[in-house]
């Protein structure tokens, strides 16, 4: 997952096409054999790279913060690799923008803190301060107000490293692990991604370390005031419309004021706690949470603890970061978290699509091994919630017990009824769809990890400057788990999937979308409620879904694709979002075409000339645009596996739908 970058000067040409397919016409987008051959390419391209285990994986990537962050987590520790820091030092220049600083996504506009992190980084590692490169960085980070302006993350870091004071970042002691449920603040009230992050935070930030930083490096050059100067670190938060910003701030003040008055027992005991809380779910090596900012604050947490190097879980936190790096012979960079459940899953519901014997030989071994995935009697931090319902979520990662996820919950269980072998994950299904209608929140609608996490006013306090401290319910979780109740039908979620209905029909936009809260982004939301639909039995000349038919038909390029960029997040107008087109996000509009009964559509012939002319010579597509956030405006990732299994499963449920060719 609960969990973003420019790529101009990295992305390599794509592979040639196939001369067929490039001279492949729309009149011949219902031949056969021509459309079997393209959806065999591919289908074979992916069955090439299944695990012999049955799951898949592909790389997950994010914006140059967390690459940069490794660097910095090595100096923070003064455990330096120096031939992997090189090698992250080149994927950082090879990634920096026109702009002269790094953006969250491929062709986004320059963000402050991913660029203040990469140029320290670069720093660190040995960049000379006058070399092009740097000098276009600082002057772009000045130009935009200097390092004071970043984000309270970025603040956190430098003030490890102590390059600003503590004063420059929220207030959190560690003394809020002794919170009651009831108050007004609790970690229980937060997502799962956000209370992984800040127990450990709540450590660091009361003990206030400073970083070893062998090198001694500084980057007070960034700042437009001294840093020990400057009185104006929470600008953002003064400047944020409304009454409880503000009343955060003097409540930040205050708490700053009677810190010294704490008494040296009960910040003991607050450690203690925090402490084990992390011990308990140190998830071994796939660590906190199992996403990157979680694991390193725990590796850094357990050092100012005084665990010692050599300590085993030290050294399991450490491996578990070391999981995550991507290397290459001359460069490297790390993922945020990694994805197999969630590949495995829609992977296998694109070989069902194309339905023949080695397709269905791979979906089989994709699904006996998510059957072993499956957390049952596991400890969740969901549980705080609902106390008294049974496990039956799967996480996103390969271990993450305290936290499954109801998007991939939902996709698991669709896969499992659709496959010819159903029978045998009956008991699966069953827990599954117990576990998420027992986790559907009191508006209808579901969440990706909690249930009720919809404490709003948590958005205002100075530590969530992002604004993604929650986890509410989204209309593509709540269209996956209404396409798998619907799609199985059992009486006693008949009242679950009414409401959820209702809450998707209450989130559709006034243009006819739907919000795509974990894909980019409108597309994506509108795939998914489109899908629900049709699971549903909801029929297309429903006015709900001709309203999306049409947005999704006017937003179709003169080409045959579709295309929208991350920009859309920060655009209550997505039409000015427009990208150009991309192979996955093409691939969801014709599902969602398809579903809502348009297969015989000009639009859908369009689309599918599309994904077959930019199918490549290895069966495959590939794009460098990102395709999701992780947080919306904040942190965005690139799927690297959307661009094989979704231009599949579109071009599979076409041929089904035309009776165009036949399985092999």
């Amino acid at each position: 997952m609960s969990v973003s970058r420019t790529r101009s000067a990295r992305t390599a040409p794509k592979p040639e096409a196939r001369p067929e397919i490039l001279s492949h016409s729309l009149a011949r987008v219902k031949d056969s054999p021509q459309l079997d051959r393209s959806i065999g390419a591919a289908r074979d391209a992916l069955i090439a790279v299944q695990h012999a285990e049955g799951y898949w994986l592909f790389e997950l990537e994010a914006d140059c913060t967390i690459p940069a962050e490794y660097i910095l987590m090595m100096h923070f520790l003064a455990e330096i690799d120096a031939s992997l820091e090189v090698k992250i030092a080149a994927y950082l220049r090879a990634h920096q923008a026109e702009h002269g600083g790094w953006p969250l996504y491929h062709g986004g506009e320059l963000d402050l803190s991913c660029t203040i992190k990469a140029y320290y980084a670069l720093k660190l590692v040995g960049d000379d301060p006058n070399a092009a490169h740097m000098q276009r960085a600082r002057d772009a980070i000045l130009q935009r107000g200097g390092a004071a302006r970043a984000n309270v993350f970025t603040r956190i870091a430098l003030a490890l490293f102590g390059q600003l004071p503590w004063r420059g970042v929220p207030y959190i002691p560690v003394e809020i692990m002794l919170l009651p449920r009831w108050f007004p603040f609790h970690i229980d009230k937060v997502s799962y991604w956000s209370r992984t992050v800040m127990v450990p935070l709540l450590i660091l930030c009361t003990r206030k370390p400073v970083a070893r930083n062998p090198r001694n490096v500084h980057i007070r050059e960034l700042f437009t005031t001294a840093p020990e100067e400057e009185r104006d670190y929470f600008r953002s938060s003064r400047q944020r419309a409304g009454f409880l910003p503000k009343l955060f701030l003097v409540l930040d003040r205050i708490g700053r004021m009677i810190d010294p008055l704490v008494p040296r027992a009960m910040r003991a005991h607050a450690t203690r706690r925090a402490q084990q809380w992390i011990l308990d779910r140190l998830n071994g090596e796939d660590g906190l949470g199992a996403i990157f900012p979680a694991m390193v604050n725990a590796l850094e947490a357990l050092a100012i603890l005084g665990f010692d190097s050599e300590d085993p879980r030290r050294v399991t936190a450490k491996r578990a970061l070391q999981k995550l790096l991507v290397i290459h012979s001359s460069s490297a960079y790390c993922q945020p978290c990694v994805s197999p459940v969630w590949d495995t899953a829609l992977a296998g519901l694109a070989m069902q699509e194309t339905g023949c014997t080695a397709a269905f030989g791979a979906s089989v071994r994709a699904l006996d091994w998510l059957k072993s995935q499956q957390l049952l009697d596991d400890p969740g931090d969901w549980r705080v919630r609902r106390p008294a319902l049974k496990g039956g979520g799967w996480a996103f990662q390969f271990a993450n017990s305290y936290y499954p996820d109801l998007d991939d919950t939902a996709v698991v269980a669709w896969a499992m009824h659709q496959a010819r072998n159903s029978a045998s994950y009956s008991q699966t299904i069953a827990r599954a769809l117990d576990w998420l209608v027992g986790m559907q929140s009191s508006n209808g609608g579901f969440a990706a990890f909690d249930a009720e996490n919809t404490c709003y006013y948590l958005n205002e306090i100075p530590f969530a400057d992002h604004g993604a401290l929650l986890d509410p319910p989204t209309s593509d979780v709540t269209a996956r788990v209404v396409a798998a109740l619907a799609r199985i039908g059992r009486p006693q979620d008949k009242a679950a999937l009414e409401r959820a209905i209702a809450y998707l029909r209450d989130e559709q936009e006034e243009d006819g979308s739907w919000f795509g809260r974990w894909g980019t982004n409108y597309i994506y939301g509108t795939w998914s409620v489109l899908s629900a639909f049709a699971q549903a039995g909801i029929l297309a000349a429903d006015p709900a879904v001709r309203r999306a038919v049409d947005w999704l038909v006017a937003r179709q390029d003169v080409d045959g694709g579709w295309g929208e960029s991350n920009a859309s997040y920060a655009s209550q107008h997505p039409a000015v979002a427009k990208s150009a087109n991309t192979p996955h996000q093409s691939a969801w509009a014709l599902l969602a075409l398809l579903a809502a009964g348009e297969v015989g559509s000009d639009a859908v012939r369009r689309g599918i000339e599309y994904l077959l002319r930019t199918q490549q010579a290895d069966g495959l597509w590939s794009d460098p645009s990102f395709t999701a956030p992780g947080f919306p405006r904040v942190f965005y990732l690139k799927y690297h596996g959307y661009c094989g299994y979704f231009p599949l499963w579109a071009l599979a449920a076409y041929r089904n739908l035309t009776s165009s060719g036949t399985s092999h």
